[in-house]
């Protein structure tokens, strides 16, 4: 205490031990070397040497972590790719945490049967066995019952983590055995990782890639349309069986590594990610097993490189960092593109729009008032903004766009006059909305006075052949005369 009120200075050494004193009171996970003083650094900023010397893998154990975790995601990001196609990512959820319960259950007896309790081989037996009769559990309450989906995974989720949790806290009250690392497979512990369990990790991703490329035409089929596969004789139920082996085969290999709790993570994140790049499942699966290999690789060097950091949490939080960069710039399905496509739309909407409205205004245009500007086809500004629920700045907005591409050129004092070009473009946009029109009250039974509402929703999207098509159903056949307006013209109030 210092001076006569009290109060510590707030820029001393005093107050900062202070604070840290409270924060090891609040989180007491925080490492231990945090009291040593308040100019402790808890994490130090790897030098270049040491960047390289990971990344060139010159340790042996950082050899060992670095090439398991990689070839884990990768084999993790090919099988998730089929799981999210299936629409069962949740299920791999619940499939994880099937697995502790078959983690202590195996530990037990192994243990009273005065064997070592912490066998890697009958641990993950144990975790393999527990983890398909959960996706079993799930199947039959979803077949069974009037539960969602939902609802099943939910419950089985659940119920068998805290029969897991429950047995674990038995294992751990046992004299003859030491449960001692056992919640490893709960966190991950990926530095502890052996040459064997590398080589076990190895052994997997090259099986679920051997049978990804063999069974890629059956997965895709049962992926995208089980009930047509199963019309044509396909055995879907056995390859159903087998897609969930090989997650149950990578889920149970990748809980030393990462955990049960983010082993799903590296099943749904890669193929998540991929699926913002590409519309081919064959791309999108290898690069699944890309993004999964490099996030793998990225998290544990990164592990490997800082103290304090544990390799299952930030291999995750790599993969997720992956996923954040596909969701904003993906080539196919990315939010930026989506956004740019999407503006693009409205504005050709907006022009195409506009365009048919100066047509037909030019075309209907007939009274005393207007002769003057139908003969020189000056289109006043009030004139288009009544055809349409348009806002003033709407309309000047989108002049100011077709008078930039040439299409329209002012006209004191208040009105636009369409150019050749712009003449021709509103022709060709009045033509596919009239074949479109002729379409749907020829074959979709639609009143006249009515189809101008649909086909206001379908012109701006129709491709050449579409065109082609339509014009074979005139009377004069394709480049015969121009179509007339089923309907009287006049202003249309409607938005698009």
């Amino acid at each position: 205490m210092t001076g006569s009120t009290g109060h510590l200075p707030l820029g001393g050494t005093a107050w900062r031990a202070g604070v840290l004193t409270l924060m090891l009171t609040l989180v007491p996970a925080l490492p231990e070397a945090a009291v040593a003083g308040p100019s402790t650094v808890l994490t130090e900023w790897p030098t270049w040497p040491e960047i390289f010397r990971v990344i060139t893998l010159r340790d042996y154990n950082t050899r060992v972590v670095v090439i398991g975790a990689t070839l884990l995601g990768a084999a993790a990001g090919l099988v998730g790719t089929f799981l999210l196609l299936r629409k069962r990512a949740l299920l791999s959820d619940a499939l994880s945490h099937a697995t502790l319960p078959g983690i202590a259950i195996a530990f037990i007896l192994m243990t009273l049967r005065g064997g070592e309790g912490k066998n890697f081989l009958g641990l993950i037996t144990g975790a393999a066995i527990f983890s398909v009769l959960g996706t079993a559990s799930v199947i039959l309450i979803q077949r069974h019952s009037r539960l969602k989906d939902d609802a099943a995974l939910g419950i089985v989720l659940s119920a068998y983590f805290g029969l897991g949790i429950a047995l674990l806290g038995i294992a751990t009250r046992m004299e003859a055995g030491n449960a001692a690392g056992l919640t490893a497979f709960i966190y991950g512990k990926t530095a502890s990782m052996l040459f064997m369990d590398a080589v076990l990790i190895a052994a997997t991703a090259l099986t679920a890639a051997v049978f990804c490329i063999l069974f890629f035409k059956e997965f895709t089929l049962i992926c995208f349309d089980g009930e047509y596969a199963a019309a044509q004789g396909w055995p879907v139920t056995r390859l159903d069986f087998l897609m969930m082996s090989l997650a149950v085969v990578v889920t149970v290999i990748g809980l030393q590594a990462v955990g049960l709790i983010l082993v799903v993570a590296l099943l749904i994140i890669p193929p998540a990610a991929a699926r913002f790049w590409t519309h081919d499942l064959r791309r999108m699966l290898w690069l699944s097993g890309l993004f999964g290999a490099a996030a793998g690789f990225a998290g544990s060097g990164l592990s490997a490189l800082t103290a304090n950091l544990p390799a299952g949490a930030i291999i995750v939080l790599t993969a997720s960092a992956v996923f954040l960069v596909s969701m904003i710039l993906g080539s196919a399905r990315g939010l930026l593109k989506t956004s740019l496509e999407r503006y693009r739309l409205k504005r050709k909407i907006a022009r195409e729009n506009l365009l048919r409205a100066m047509y037909e205004w030019i075309e209907s245009c007939s009274t005393d008032r207007d002769a003057a500007a139908c003969v020189r086809r000056a289109i006043p500004f009030e004139a288009m903004l009544a055809r349409r629920s348009w806002t003033s700045a709407e309309v000047r907005r989108t002049f100011r766009h077709l008078a930039a591409d040439g299409l329209v050129r002012p006209t004191p004092p208040d009105a636009y006059a369409p150019t050749t070009e712009g003449w021709e473009a509103a022709r060709r946009v009045v033509r596919n909305h009239r074949l479109w029109e002729a379409y749907l009250i020829a074959r979709a039974d639609i009143a006249p006075g009515q189809v101008d509402w649909g086909a206001d929703e379908i012109e701006h999207i129709l491709d050449p052949e579409m065109i082609e098509s339509l014009e074979k159903m005139l009377p004069q056949g394709p480049g015969g005369a121009f179509p007339e307006s089923p309907h009287p013209i006049g202003p249309h109030r409607g938005d698009d």
